[in-house]
């Protein structure tokens, strides 16, 4: 039973890959109706293994649960009607391509909101159609060399530039596009006429990196360089202890003076270079390769139960694997496990938060190639003999047996 908030909204998702169908499976983890529009090939994520069936990755079950397939050849203008039918009762259209990609296909702004007015087009795609960039390829890695990230890993490590091992710039801005998507609903229903709204990646990311990053450089003139001195100090990473690693953050005041009491060193908090925030943060490589050389003096759990004991923020270091066998996690409930009709026992993480009066839910696995088809096209008001001539066309098609 859908009871999340969002229950109620209806998104067109004609996104593929990961940064538009991230924003959808947020939104649709929170109630709304999501109808993934797929082509004939599938989204390209399905390819993405391990798997048990062709077409069901991994990636593409964790992206896609809570959500329809229907299949609609938009090149077709069987499939392109087909969309537009679908439009007139949908509060969003969220697409990945350019927005002259969406013309082509006679899916314009114009187009759409030509069938429906109230409906808010969302384009989540590489970088602004105001700039000189507009249309070029936009992908994770490339996003994150271009925002300066990769070069970030450089100056930290003092060697060569890494991109995060995560879709992290797929995830971040899908976040922003699933805030502006509600956004944009709540305004279109309080005026009665939506909107074409832009989310591009390439700002998106701009705007996470330099809000920690412009530094001096937020001045005009600058007082300084850009960077922010504390995330790029080199020793800022797991400490080594005497038999692993240990995660510690000695961060404010307090912090210090109970870290110097702990290691026996209290004349400490009167050495200029660590007797307060701003001191500390002009010399932060030396308080960091300080703090490096003492946590090699005991093992991580001599260390985590002291630091504990004296009130500052430390963890252990843990691997993917432990983070799935968390005890915190596994007691929450975060750590979800459920029945798929095809591909059997799953492991996946539970909706986000927790909502007194409208709980959200896992309402749906990630669904086959086309397992909506038919429903999602009766419920605009097709027939089953248009829907026939439609498969028949290769307009759409139906769940592939597995």
């Amino acid at each position: 039973m859908n009871t999340g908030p969002l229950s109620g909204v209806r998104i067109l998702d004609l996104s593929s890959v990961v940064m538009g169908p991230y924003a959808t499976q947020v939104l649709g983890d929170l109630g709304a109706d999501v109808i993934k529009v797929e082509s004939p090939a599938g989204d390209n994520m399905r390819a993405v293994g391990p798997m048990r069936n062709a077409g069901m990755g991994h990636l593409y079950l964790h992206l896609n649960r809570n959500k329809r397939s229907i299949v609609l050849d938009l090149k077709t203008e069987a499939g392109r009607e087909a969309c537009l039918k679908l439009a007139e009762n949908c509060d969003a259209l969220l697409y990945n391509i350019r927005p002259q990609a969406m013309a082509r296909l006679g899916l314009s702004y114009e187009a759409v909101s030509a069938r429906n007015p109230r409906l808010v087009y969302i384009g989540a795609y590489g970088f602004s159609e105001a700039g000189p960039y507009a249309g070029r390829p936009a992908y994770d890695d490339l996003i994150q060399g271009q925002t300066g990230i990769a070069d970030l890993f450089r100056q930290q490590s003092g060697d060569v530039p890494r991109y995060a091992p995560l879709t992290l710039a797929d995830r971040a801005v899908g976040l922003h596009v699933a805030i502006a998507l509600v956004s944009a609903v709540l305004d279109a229903r309080a005026r009665g006429s939506g909107q074409s709204v832009e989310i591009p990646m390439f700002e998106g990311m701009a705007h996470m990196v330099l809000g920690d990053h412009l530094g001096g450089a937020t001045f005009e003139p600058p007082l300084g360089s850009t960077g922010y001195a504390r995330l790029l100090a080199a020793h800022r990473r797991p400490y080594a202890t005497a038999d692993g690693y240990l995660c510690l953050l000695i961060y404010n005041d307090k912090h210090w003076r109970n870290f110097f009491a702990l290691i026996g060193r209290p004349e400490l908090e009167q050495d200029p270079r660590f007797s307060s925030h701003t001191a500390r943060a002009r010399h932060i490589d030396e308080a960091y390769a300080f703090v490096a050389e003492i946590m090699r003096t005991r093992s991580s759990d001599e260390w985590l139960a002291a630091l504990t004991q004296a009130d500052i923020p430390a963890a252990h270091l843990y691997s993917v694997d432990d983070l799935i066998h968390d005890t915190h996690l596994q007691s929450t409930g975060f750590i979800h496990e459920l029945d798929h009709p095809t591909e059997g026992k799953l492991r996946t993480t539970a909706p986000l938060g927790r909502y007194e009066r409208t709980p959200t839910t896992i309402r749906r696995p990630a669904p086959r190639l086309g397992e909506h088809s038919r429903e999602i096209l009766r419920e605009a008001g097709c027939t089953d003999t248009e829907i026939d001539a439609l498969i028949a066309a290769r307009a759409t098609q139906e769940v592939r047996s597995t």
